[in-house]
């Protein structure tokens, strides 16, 4: 019974470990798809287009990780692999969603999401991202 109870803590400290790397991959992307840096926009300069986007990408990432985890392989070091492989073709597929609603859309998206105002632009983006990763969640299940 411990050892269940230590393996399962065990594969936790892992699984959570891995989810919060790949969310960090996730602000490292949105921080290369914005102009200027994201910290400074968001916890500086206050800026909710930035956060908007940032948000939906980091709820995105953590559907991606809880679904993959959720429907492990019963093999850990399988289930493991499968979370970051699916995390990370997450990541790309919100960056190329980004870059593909840029090239649809006047303007340039990254300059549009730094803007001081509220722009519907960046709930259109955020939308963009969150859907991307609900995508990759049901090819998962």
């Amino acid at each position: 019974m411990w050892e269940d109870l230590f393996v399962g803590a065990w594969h936790s400290i892992v699984y959570g470990a891995v989810g919060i790397g790949l969310m960090a991959a996730g602000f490292m992307l949105v921080d290369m798809l914005t102009p200027g840096k994201l910290r400074e926009l968001i916890w500086i300069q206050r800026n909710s287009n930035a956060a908007l986007l940032l948000s939906a990408n980091q709820l995105g990432i953590a559907v991606i990780v809880f679904t993959a985890i959720l429907t492990s392989y019963d093999e850990f070091s399988k289930g493991l692999a499968s979370t970051v492989l699916f995390g990370l073709l997450g990541i790309v597929l919100m960056g190329l969603a980004f870059l593909v609603l840029d090239m649809l859309t006047p303007g340039k998206l990254g300059d549009i999401i730094c803007e001081d105002q509220p722009h519907p632009a960046a709930r259109v983006s955020a939308a963009s991202h969150f859907g991307v990763a609900l995508i990759v969640a049901a090819c998962i299940a």
